[in-house]
């Protein structure tokens, strides 16, 4: 795994790159558009990270012949691209090429999780998730960073974890794929609803406790999908919470932060993808198929569709029928 290829040259694709390259290796970063590879290869800067330079070890390119030779891969495309990005390049690595999934999402359309998706897309290939508290901007300037990354093979996920870890960026590796990607795409959903909370400012003590109780919903969806307990507990639940809840630099928090004080969810955005608005209703789909109540996705996803109001879902949450806190 000397050669990495990244697909996806976004903020956190960028980043991805850079921490492989302080790793120890050789990266391709692949990007869809020739005209940007072009300018970053020139600059050495992408403009969504700026005054953090690309490492010299870091090949960007968008030319699919490049990714011929690449012993891992990780796709950091949105998670509705996912499906495109499997069957575009992706296709070009080889057949025995391991995919590190690094989206955090549901696909909205089949209500599938990604591994799902590629593993229909790409059933041969090894396949793994890539999750936890990551800010781009922290990751690439090399500041401490730990997630957690899955494959059903523990010895496939040690050897990625060992290749991707260097100086500042350290993985922990698991088999339970299904409980890191439900924690990576449910957190989503979750930092809106904190972010709405706050944009409503109803005040610290009301986001910690919906967070508390959206973090009990979160992990009731994923037992009820087979994930470990103790997945949810660790950098990809929890961990992933904590942060994603708690800061504007979270662009799922900043959109419900603009939610709660009044921008309508078409507006709320600022061009900025927040993939919590996208996973919002399939999680809610996803829960109800299992019977899993979930009052604070379901109204994220109430908000989002316009069935109800920011006031009225904030009212319906606080109106909810008193029972013992047992999860």
């Amino acid at each position: 795994m000397n050669r990495i290829a990244v697909i996806g040259g976004g903020a956190f694709g960028t980043a991805l790159a850079n921490a492989a390259a302080l790793a120890g290796r050789e990266v391709v970063l692949w990007l869809r558009d020739p005209r940007r590879a072009a300018i970053l290869s020139g600059t050495r800067e992408n403009p969504l990270l700026p005054g953090i330079a690309l490492l010299p070890e870091v090949l960007p390119t968008a030319d699919l012949a490049d990714l011929s030779g690449a012993g891992a891969a990780l796709l950091v495309v949105p998670a509705q691209a996912m499906r495109a990005a499997l069957a575009g390049p992706a296709s070009h690595l080889p057949a025995a090429c391991p995919l590190v999934i690094c989206a955090k999402g549901i696909e909205r359309e089949t209500g599938l999780f990604m591994s799902e998706v590629a593993e229909a897309a790409r059933p041969a290939a090894p396949l793994a998730v890539l999750s936890g508290p990551s800010f781009a901007a922290d990751l690439a300037r090399g500041l401490p960073t730990a997630v957690t990354l899955a494959a059903r093979e523990e010895a496939l996920a040690a050897r990625l974890a060992a290749a991707l870890s260097g100086p500042g960026f350290r993985l922990y590796h698991a088999t339970d794929i299904r409980g890191v990607e439900i924690g990576g795409a449910a957190k989503n959903v979750l930092a809106i609803a904190a972010g709405i909370v706050a944009g409503l400012r109803l005040g610290e003590s009301a986001r910690a406790a919906l967070v508390a109780r959206g973090f009990a919903e979160l992990q009731r969806f994923a037992a009820a999908h087979g994930a470990r307990p103790e997945t949810l507990m660790g950098l990809s639940g929890l961990g992933d919470v904590v942060m994603s809840c708690s800061s504007p630099q979270s662009r799922n928090f900043a959109f419900g932060l603009r939610l709660g004080a009044g921008e309508p969810p078409a507006k709320a955005g600022e061009g900025k993808l927040a993939e919590g608005a996208f996973t919002a209703e399939a999680l809610l789909q996803r829960s109800r198929a299992r019977g899993v109540e979930m009052p604070v996705a379901e109204a994220v996803a109430d908000v989002l569709a316009g069935r109800r109001s920011v006031a009225d879902a904030a009212a319906d949450l606080m109106a909810r029928p008193l029972k013992p806190e047992r999860g």
